[in-house]
């Protein structure tokens, strides 16, 4: 089935923000995380940078593998906001074409390419250079959507109980609300 923007989406080119502050891909409280930056793109798409930092090195001086496969699932996982579904991830398949220094900028794009009941299928490319540079990595995913309870009930209790007692009802929605 082709995948339908929801109306409540956000808007092309409006920042989709953090989903919760100790999110490694996209948490501005992970002082070693991503802090992927991802925005609303046209249809089912969303665009992200991230720059590689010294602690996301592997080989000396590059970017771990791990870490370019977490870019590109945070930045699979932000099209949830576009759907307004809650899904995680099931299956996240990665091509790693070429080396991606540390100090480089990762320019990201995202898609969904199909949903069936709840899965959602997406495929997503990174570039260095700019966005239309060379890819660097590229990956293919299937996403499946969940209830909220995925996340309460099996989360740590201190971080569920965290979440939930925060007094700001926006970021308190937002931590459940998508898991990219």
């Amino acid at each position: 089935m082709k995948p339908v923007r929801h109306p409540d989406a956000p808007a092309p080119g409006e920042p989709l923000g953090a989903h919760y502050g100790q999110c490694f891909g996209c948490g501005g409280d992970q002082p070693h995380g991503l802090h992927l930056v991802a925005r609303a793109g046209d249809g089912v798409t969303v665009t992200a940078e991230f720059t590689v930092q010294p602690a996301h090195q592997g080989a000396p001086g590059l970017a771990h593998g791990g870490v370019l496969a977490s870019a590109l699932d945070e930045t699979l996982g932000s099209l949830g906001w576009l759907l307004r579904t809650i899904a995680v991830t099931g299956r996240l398949e990665t091509d790693f074409l070429l080396p991606v220094p540390v100090g480089t900028t990762l320019y990201l794009e995202a898609e969904v390419t199909a949903v069936a009941g709840r899965k959602i299928y997406s495929t997503a490319t990174g570039r260095v250079g700019g966005p239309d540079g060379p890819v660097a990595v590229r990956a293919d995913a299937l996403f499946v959507e969940v209830k909220v309870e995925h996340f309460t009930d099996h989360g740590r209790p201190e971080e569920i109980r965290a979440a939930l007692d925060d007094p700001d009802q926006v970021r308190r929605a937002r931590a459940f609300e998508v898991n990219p």
